[in-house]
């Protein structure tokens, strides 16, 4: 059984107590909203050449839940909010063992915190579009759907130059027909679903996050994951270390489908 070492503990003990003095934590997908945090400083201007926008993958589905089962690669793509020091965390292990993630942001988090969507993008993980605030947009009337979907769409283009690669509804794995229909007209040809579900956000504490995820996870599969949460941080270790020992490579989406 993967277990979480004193050290990753000691880490994630560290983290959550900077986060108790600076407020609550993000929500997930299946939790409440969060308390907002201080506005960063404004962003850096867009790069002279913007990363790749979406793009069509034929033969695959309007709502992707997995990539090829026939290559050892994996996606590990997290849902962007929260405090800002723990996606920096999770930014940097990743990086250290030489994997990529793929964040989902929400547009008033890149609001409060310009700066993270150049260091996504600089790390060479994908940046995608998880609505503008990250409310139950299968339930929302079509001109409200639009508009979560647009003003996401909008703080990516300003932000990075470009709309960015994939688009997720929030609270809820997949989208109605509704939804995807108009994350098509927005630029996004599919939408990014998920095979594995960590539920990280219900706080179960770290080993039970990285059982979650090694119990479902096989050749191709997305793995839905938060930024935002301390037991996160402290599984991605054995996480990473697990998905190596049986021969799986954690790569960003779009590496998933090319």
């Amino acid at each position: 059984m993967v277990r979480v070492t004193p050290t990753h503990r000691r880490a994630v003990l560290r983290t959550g107590a900077k986060i108790a003095a600076g407020g609550a934590l993000a929500a997930g997908c299946g939790t409440g909203h969060a308390a907002r945090p201080p506005v960063s400083a404004a962003p850096k201007p867009p790069p002279a050449h913007p990363p790749a926008g979406p793009r069509a993958y034929p033969g695959q589905p309007a709502q992707i839940t997995h990539g090829p089962r026939t290559r050892p690669r994996v996606a590990l793509t997290f849902h962007g909010q929260g405090d800002p020091a723990l996606a920096h965390a999770l930014l940097d292990t990743a990086e250290q063992r030489g994997a990529r993630l793929t964040v989902l942001a929400v547009g008033t988090w890149l609001d409060q915190h310009p700066d993270l969507a150049r260091r996504i993008l600089d790390g060479g993980h994908d940046l995608g579009n998880h609505t503008q605030r990250h409310i139950g947009v299968n339930t929302l009337p079509e001109a409200e759907a639009r508009r979560e979907i647009t003003d996401c769409a909008a703080r990516l283009k300003r932000l990075t130059g470009s709309i960015g690669t994939w688009f997720r509804p929030s609270r809820a794995p997949a989208a109605s027909p509704l939804v995807a229909r108009l994350a098509r007209a927005v630029g996004y040809p599919h939408v990014l679903s998920y095979d594995v579900d960590s539920l990280d956000y219900t706080r179960p504490g770290a080993a039970a996050v990285t059982r979650e995820v090694l119990a479902g996870v096989r050749n191709g599969s997305v793995v839905s994951l938060h930024f935002g949460y301390p037991d996160t941080v402290a599984a991605l270790p054995d996480v990473l270390t697990e998905l190596g020992r049986r021969g799986l490579r954690a790569v960003t989406t779009t590496e998933l489908l090319s």
